[in-house]
């Protein structure tokens, strides 16, 4: 008889949560995969939805009012919604005897007594505190106790970057045996690239996000003004976002599917995110494939996979000198460009693969079920 998995995540988008439930699928190709959404299990519940309204306004009324907490942000950080979650996974689950379950993200405790859990996330909240100019009182200390159960009920804790390992241990207290950093694989897969074969002669700088201003789109504009000082035919390519902007050449692409994005990566020169808060950055991932040089911020999860100086440049967030400084030595020197490239596209191939992550998880998830009886 097939043993059976329970993957658990919020909801299928963003797309890493449906590329890890196929990761999971592929190394446990022996078992059977149930894909539980959470999203769905709520608002099949819409009592839930209403108290929960309730209880947010009724703690977090200051914070709301006061414009300093976003009730939306503010919706699912509540101990009601995180109590009522476990209650309605604990009665799902129990229907079937999984041989263990393994969550997406750490906003609820999907944790069942007696099976073996996993968690795979790329935050904890506390790890907010690293970030340039935030107020400590912005954070839900409420929320914060919850979550440290989610890290403790956790049979073992997998992280995509270091920083976000240390969280877990330093700032929730956690054995460092029970946090085990797996990186993550980019979703945009770019096969076969060879960083010789490319030609960095375009001056086209990419950037690729959603959230223009949390991702520095604003800081990138200032830079790419004194860009275009020392290199006048220099391109900026804006993808994801659709900012409301009037800049010489510029070229403003807005939101298309993942697999659009390959053409771009392949006919820039340079990419650069310099953003200003992310809890990982998949998209520098996409553009390393690609043999892309980068230019980031020094934050987060970056320096993992951005080395200063040798495969791209770490700017602290909010410089614009360093960021345009940054590109121009870059699109100054194409050998650079390869080099840094052909450096990006190794690290990859040996660490920020769905085949690398998969078989880490893997590994780990059979050296703790083999310690633990179930």
């Amino acid at each position: 008889m097939r043993k059976k998995i329970a993957f658990i995540r919020p909801k299928p988008w963003p797309l890493a949560n449906t590329k890890l439930s196929e990761i999971i699928k592929k190394e446990f190709a022996d078992c059977d995969v149930d894909v539980i959404d959470i999203k769905p299990l709520i608002t099949h519940n819409l009592w839930i939805l209403g108290v929960n309204a309730l209880v947010t306004g009724w703690l977090y009324a200051p914070e709301l009012l006061a414009g300093k907490k976003i009730f939306r942000e503010a919706f699912w950080r509540t101990p009601f919604m995180f109590k009522a979650v476990k209650r309605l996974l604990a009665k799902k689950l129990a229907k079937k005897n999984y041989w263990f379950t393994i969550q997406m993200q750490s906003l609820f405790d999907c944790s069942l007594p007696g099976t073996p859990h996993f968690v795979y996330t790329d935050h904890t909240h506390l790890a907010n505190l690293g970030y340039p100019g935030l107020n400590p009182k912005s954070l839900y200390r409420k929320w914060t106790d919850l979550e440290r159960q989610i890290y403790r009920n956790a049979t073992m804790n997998f992280v995509r970057s270091t920083n976000i390992r240390q969280s877990i241990i330093e700032q929730y207290q956690q054995p460092p045996e029970k946090v085990a950093c797996v990186y993550a694989a980019s979703n945009v897969q770019i096969e076969g690239f060879i960083a010789e074969e490319k030609s960095y002669a375009s001056q086209n700088i990419l950037f690729v996000g959603m959230d223009w201003e949390r991702k520095g789109g604003a800081d990138l504009v200032q830079a790419f003004k004194l860009v275009l000082e020392k290199f006048p035919d220099a391109t900026l390519t804006i993808v994801g976002a659709n900012p409301n902007i009037q800049l010489k050449n510029c070229r403003i692409i807005g939101k298309i599917a993942p697999p659009e994005l390959i053409q771009y990566y392949k006919s820039a020169a340079v990419f650069c995110m310099p953003t200003r808060k992310d809890p990982f950055g998949i998209v520098y991932l996409e553009a390393m494939q690609a043999g892309l040089p980068i230019v980031a911020t020094n934050l987060g999860a970056i320096p993992d996979f951005i080395q200063n100086d040798w495969n791209g440049f770490l700017v602290e967030p909010g410089d614009i000198r360093c960021i345009a400084d940054g590109i121009i030595k870059l699109l100054a020197d194409e050998s650079l460009c390869q080099l840094f490239g052909k450096r990006s596209i190794k690290m990859v191939e040996e660490r920020y693969t769905r085949q690398a992550v998969g078989e880490k998880i893997h590994k780990y998830i059979l050296e703790s079920l083999s310690t633990k009886p179930v």
